[in-house]
């Protein structure tokens, strides 16, 4: 039997791994949520799928996404990661992943989790709108940009609405 699948998930088997076990499915750890955090941070301006090929490469760099590691990152560590060819080179984004783990821990703090604050935006249920076609699956809602807003005020960088 052949899953159903997405089309845009068929060029190649990664895109099919991801698209079969983690897309669209709820997320309520924090460490997951910090690591999708990092890797959407980079994604922003490029193709997700950019963001899987390094995907491993990324969890290296980034101290396994353990937040709290992520956070004492020194401007030295910051200009090997800026060197590190194995992972999307941007500087911005790079000190954003730490000014993200500063935000994270402070949010989980505050909330006792990063997924109580985050899932507290849709009343703690996933949200299904049953599109049929990819292009019924908007870049943004109004959640996202009410998210976005948030998490702006609340520090995070490279957290816009679609991004979201």
């Amino acid at each position: 039997m052949t899953k159903k699948r997405c089309a845009w998930c068929e060029k190649t088997d990664l895109y099919k791994d991801y698209h079969d076990n983690e897309w669209g499915k709820p997320v309520y750890d924090d460490d997951t949520l910090f690591e999708f955090l990092i890797l959407e941070t980079f994604q922003a301006g490029l193709s997700w799928y950019t963001v899987l090929v390094k995907r491993d490469n990324f969890r290296k760099a980034f101290a396994g996404f353990d937040v709290q590691k992520v956070a004492k990152f020194t401007d030295a560590k910051l200009q090997v990661l800026a060197e590190d060819v194995g992972i999307i080179r941007n500087k911005l984004k790079i000190k954003a992943a730490v000014t993200n783990a500063h935000a994270f821990i402070k949010v989980q703090e505050e909330f006792g989790s990063f997924s109580k604050y985050i899932w507290g935006f849709v009343d703690n249920k996933p949200i299904d709108n049953h599109p049929k076609t990819l292009s019924e699956v908007t870049a943004t809602t109004e959640i996202s940009d009410k998210l976005s807003k948030d998490l702006k005020k609340r520090g995070f960088k490279f957290v816009g609405s679609t991004v979201v």
